[in-house]
This record gives structure tokens, sequence and C-alpha cells, in this order.
């Protein structure tokens, strides 16, 4: 499990991408596409073509680390395709890990 420290920023890459990608090249696909900075903290959170698949670049100020979670059933629920990045909270993430809408969350 990722433990992210208090206040980092996630963002999620738009669309899909290769999951044949390691770590190098989602770093390389963070600054020429994203145009970010993939040693800066944040988390980036790349998903494949099928919606079950999904990728995790964070550089925690020590080296780089490169999570994957697959999901037996179902999708990862995503933004529309479009070029670029959504920024959401660790919160979000989290939801969005568990297979939870992290879009709408519920207050019960």
């Amino acid at each position: 499990m990722i433990v992210p420290p208090t206040g980092v920023r996630v963002w999620l890459a738009n669309g899909h991408t290769d999951m044949r990608r390691g770590m190098n090249g989602l770093a390389l696909q963070v600054q020429e596409t994203l145009q970010r900075d993939p040693h800066a903290g944040d988390l980036y959170v790349f998903r494949g073509r099928r919606g079950d698949l999904v990728k995790i670049l964070w550089h925690d100020g020590l080296g780089m680390s490169l999570y994957a979670k697959r999901l037996e059933r179902g999708r990862f629920l995503w933004p529309s395709p479009a070029d670029g990045c959504v920024a959401i909270s660790a919160s979000q993430l989290g939801y969005m890990l568990d297979g939870i809408d992290w879009r709408n969350p519920q207050r019960t």
C-alpha cells in the first residue's frame, strides 16, 4: 500500500498508456506529454487500454517507485480521454484503488 505524505498531489494521466512501459518510460511520459517534473514528489497514475490495470509512479525524495494494481473484476473509473492530466486528492486515489466511484463519494 502506498502511504504518500500529507498534501501530496495526485495526477491522473488522461487516456490510456502502454502498460509495457516501465519506470523510465513513464517518467519520460510525465516530462514530455504532461509537461511536469517526475521527481517533484507528486504521484502520477496511468491506466491501461482495458481499464483493469493502473501503474503509479512516485519519487519520494530518495528514489523512484513504480506500483501496479490490477482489478480481478471491473475497471478503474477514469476521466474522459483528452490530452493532459487531472488532479485528484489522495483520498480519491484510495477510493479509486478500491474500485469505488471516486468522482462522487457518498456521505452517509
